[in-house]
């Protein structure tokens, strides 16, 4: 096929097999329509957390101080999600600080209540705060559950020095067990087993639902390890007045509410300037900081360049394969520009399948550099969906400060039209907007200046005055 088409061979395709990817995307479930690596992860942890329950069940007796314990850590964690719902809670992948409860129960309680306390607090979250795809908050609790049960087994055996005994070791020794130096140590490394097994299982997730491009930067972004590292204090702390009395933890819940408060405040602000489905900036936000760019670079007699990026073929990409997978194309796309830009380099998303970047500094040819090494970068991802390989393009607009535009309104109005010219010109190509040829003196009887021509575009097409854009 040329290039600047996308991939879709539907006339290749059998009719069974269109029919087959027609009813998962008409599914009442919309775990159907997953990836099936997710699928089968999804349904390992929550068949994993269903057969830990039952043999822990069976094994751990019921005690009441055990039960008072559990009770007021799931009031303490109920109050905390109450506390995000008259705030507010960001979509999409979030942190909060309800491991200062799940902490607790890990290390105080004996291993089953780890697999138990998600539930309660899972549907407060469902109904109280938003109401998610069920198959999310049902892996959610059961992944909270399977972490936290490894790591209080380990615990509670290394305290009971056999496995077996620590299922049904009570709270007195556990108590103890915290209260010492050797066992503090102990509870700091079963916390750390928990948040990285916990973090390993929703990235893992992330990675196969949303093309593996955001599991790094959840791993081991600076801000997320240090948000990890104030809630496992916590839950240490909550751990050590629970096990002087668990009505104490009226005393801990405070600071725990401000700073989950303020870590929720920051994720709002966060949200309100970026796109939830990239997480890149939102069109006013890049608008906003683009223009200041824009100005500051006018005053010190600096170069600047705009980009207007746009996938070809888009709407047939959702048409063909779902609104879910152009999602994952939409992230990939998002994840291959940041990836490919320079630091000071700004990038949003402008709306459909558009995204803009400015690129202070730039002149033309190092504009035209960027803009053609981001449009290969992007036709090399690795998209699939149902097994069938999807071939991405971008058709990208360029303009220059000073050349093609004095603000960023002018810029983007030239970009745009460069666009236009790129889409008209076949599509996956980088075109600059046509300059118009300067009034040539003519003198009476002569011929006018041949050699003069208007500017070309970025990869020499001569393009249409318009064409016509998805």
């Amino acid at each position: 096929m040329r290039a600047g088409e996308i991939h879709v061979a539907v006339a290749e395709r059998s009719a069974v097999g269109r029919m087959r990817r027609w009813r998962r995307r008409q599914s009442p479930w919309p775990l159907l329509s997953q990836p099936r690596g997710l699928v089968v992860l999804i349904g390992a942890v929550v068949c994993g957390a269903l057969l830990l329950a039952v043999g822990a069940g069976s094994l751990t007796p019921i005690r009441g101080a055990e039960l008072a314990t559990f009770a007021a850590l799931v009031a303490c964690a109920g109050l905390c999600v109450e506390a995000m719902r008259r705030l507010g809670k960001p979509s999409g992948l979030t942190r909060d600080l309800l491991g200062a409860w799940w902490l607790p129960t890990v290390l105080m309680l004996p291993p089953l209540y780890s697999l138990l306390i998600p539930v309660p607090v899972y549907l407060l979250l469902q109904f109280r705060i938003r109401r998610a795809v069920v198959h999310r908050r049902v892996f959610n609790a059961a992944s909270v559950g399977v972490a936290g049960f490894a790591a209080s087994a380990l615990f509670h055996g290394v305290v009971a020095g056999d496995w077996s005994d620590g299922l049904s070791l009570p709270l007195e020794a556990t108590e103890a067990a915290v209260s010492s130096a050797r066992g503090a140590v102990l509870a700091l490394a079963c916390c750390a087993v928990f948040t990285v097994l916990n973090n390993l299982a929703v990235a893992a997730a992330v990675s196969l639902s949303a093309t593996g491009a955001a599991w790094r930067k959840m791993l081991f972004d600076r801000e997320a390890l240090i948000v990890d590292g104030v809630e496992l204090c916590a839950g240490i702390t909550a751990a050590i007045v629970t096990g002087l009395s668990p009505l104490l933890l009226a005393v801990v819940l405070p600071p725990v509410l401000l700073l989950q408060r303020s870590l929720l405040f920051e994720q709002l602000q966060t949200a309100a300037r970026t796109d939830p489905k990239t997480g890149l900036l939102n069109a006013a936000t890049w608008e906003a900081e683009a223009g200041a760019e824009i100005v500051q670079a006018r005053r010190a007699g600096r170069s600047a360049a705009v980009l207007i990026v746009d996938i070809d073929h888009f709407k047939a990409v959702n048409d063909t394969y779902g609104h879910l997978f152009g999602d994952h194309v939409l992230l990939g796309v998002a994840t291959t520009l940041t990836g490919q830009l320079r630091a000071g380099d700004v990038v949003g998303r402008f709306g459909g399948e558009e995204f803009v970047v400015l690129l202070p500094g730039a002149d033309t040819a190092e504009a035209c550099r960027i803009a053609e090494r981001l449009r290969l970068r992007v036709g090399r991802m690795e998209m699939k969906a149902d097994g069938t390989k999807v071939a991405i393009t971008v058709s990208l607009g360029l303009a220059v400060l000073s050349v093609h535009g004095e603000d960023l309104v002018g810029l983007l109005a030239a970009a745009d039209l460069a666009l236009y010219r790129a889409k008209g010109a076949g599509r996956d190509r980088v075109c600059l907007p046509v300059v118009a040829r300067p009034a040539i003196p003519v003198q009476l009887g002569g011929e006018p200046d041949s050699d003069r021509e208007a500017m070309p575009s970025a990869t020499g097409v001569t393009a249409p005055e318009s064409g016509e854009r998805d």
